[in-house]
């Protein structure tokens, strides 16, 4: 029997796992290349990324960051959010995106999500805005993009907003601040992620479409009035200490000479790490179409089952196919956790994105209650989250599928 069957010959299968990291001997070059280099810290190549990303997405600029829960955070701090103001955003979604909120000294306000859905309708969005709020930290779940435009346009005009600094004073209205760890490369009605929301926050973690290791990046579009350099340099300010000189710039002969404007954070991308993702971003198209042809296998595979999944492709969008989320037909954990362990003894890793917010200790801390947002609760009863990345082979797509549809279905009568 091959090694990819699941058979019963006593052979152990091949085991599936969750999300390795796609890495080739393109990548490692790229990353000898600057270790030879004699520079080592953030310098050319994470500004030739940034430069990269921001084309293709149509930002007005990027900056490479230690993680997307950085980008956030400084985001938050680019629009001078802190104590006494408000941000909103999904109970639907991992820890990163409300806990930037607390980091910067603002309330959080959960929103729960549409029935049978991963996300907020952007109706249930505005009813939880309030006159202190000031942002709302939308995320593009299993790389599906939310709809940041429109939310942005329901937003405008509100008589009750006021301004958390300058530049949402030049933005007029609450910002709209895109936690899209997961949506590298998706697209919503011709716009790119990285373009549609006021800021946004890539993930360049292990388990990304693309990695660096550790990393991520805070892209932008400038506000009328506001020049993009402008923005670049206060985000750089924010995430190196509040120097207004970078160790690059200070190799300059002569040129030691800087300040310290603010007391900043240390949260830079260095070039060893953003050589990787910079190797990996050059040939991103090829790792998006095996992605979407893995998603087309197991809705193939899949229909006519019982068991749904997150929408990846539609007539106006296409996500960064990142997660394959499977909604069992009846929410029951401990029936999901069975599941995922019945396809552990088929030798494949499955998981679960994610627990609500209020069902963690640290949100419950904060009065959070898992009654309070019923729809996200019961789709973390249904979910399963199932391999999806580019090592995957054919068959191992069909024997993830087989296997879960086996277990889904529970033990066979007794005879």
């Amino acid at each position: 029997m091959t090694s990819g069957s699941d058979g019963a010959t006593g052979t152990s299968p091949r085991a599936v796992p969750f999300s390795p990291p796609d890495i080739r001997e393109e990548d490692i070059r790229a990353v000898v290349d600057v270790l030879r280099s004699g520079w080592i810290t953030s310098g050319p190549v994470g500004r030739t990324f940034e430069g990269e990303l921001a084309a293709a997405t149509g930002a007005d600029g990027a900056l490479l960051v230690s993680s997307a829960t950085t980008a956030l955070e400084t985001a938050l701090r680019l629009l001078g959010v802190g104590p006494g103001d408000e941000v909103v955003t999904t109970a639907y979604t991992y820890s990163a995106s409300a806990a930037v909120i607390a980091h910067v000294g603002a309330d959080i306000r959960l929103v729960d999500t549409a029935p049978g859905g991963f996300a907020p309708r952007v109706e249930d969005v505005l009813a939880a805005v309030t006159p202190r709020t000031k942002a709302v930290v939308t995320v593009d779940l299993g790389g599906v993009l939310f709809d940041h435009e429109a939310l942005a346009a329901a937003l405008a005009g509100r008589p009750d907003f006021t301004p958390a600094g300058p530049v949402q004073e030049a933005l007029g209205r609450v910002a709209v601040v895109a936690d899209a760890a997961h949506s590298l490369g998706a697209v919503l009605r011709g716009g790119r992620s990285g373009s549609l929301a006021d800021l946004t926050a890539f993930s360049f973690h292990a388990v990304k479409n693309v990695t660096t290791g550790e990393g991520g990046a805070l892209l932008w579009r400038a506000p009328d009035g506001v020049p993009a350099d402008d923005l670049r340099a206060r985000a750089r300010l924010l995430t190196m200490h509040g120097q207004t000189k970078d160790a690059l710039a200070k190799t300059r002969l002569g040129s030691w000479e800087y300040d310290i404007a603010e007391l900043g954070h240390k949260c830079n991308l260095p070039d060893v790490l953003a050589a990787l993702g910079l190797s990996q971003f050059r040939r991103y198209e090829e790792l998006l179409e095996r992605r979407h042809a893995v998603v087309a296998r197991y809705d193939r595979r899949l229909d006519g089952t019982g068991i749904t999944s997150l929408v990846h492709t539609g007539p106006d969008f296409r996500s960064s196919a990142h997660l394959y989320l499977a909604l069992l037909p009846s929410s029951d954990v401990a029936a999901r956790n069975a599941v995922i362990e019945g396809m552990a003894t088929d030798g494949i890793a499955a998981n679960v994105h994610y627990k609500p917010l209020p069902l963690l200790s640290a949100y419950r801390t904060l009065g959070f209650d898992p009654q309070d947002v019923p729809n996200a609760m019961d789709v973390y009863g249904r979910v399963v989250s199932l391999p999806l990345h580019t090592l995957l082979t054919d068959d191992d797509v069909d024997r993830v599928a087989a296997s879960l549809v086996r277990h889904a279905a529970g033990p066979a009568p007794a005879a």
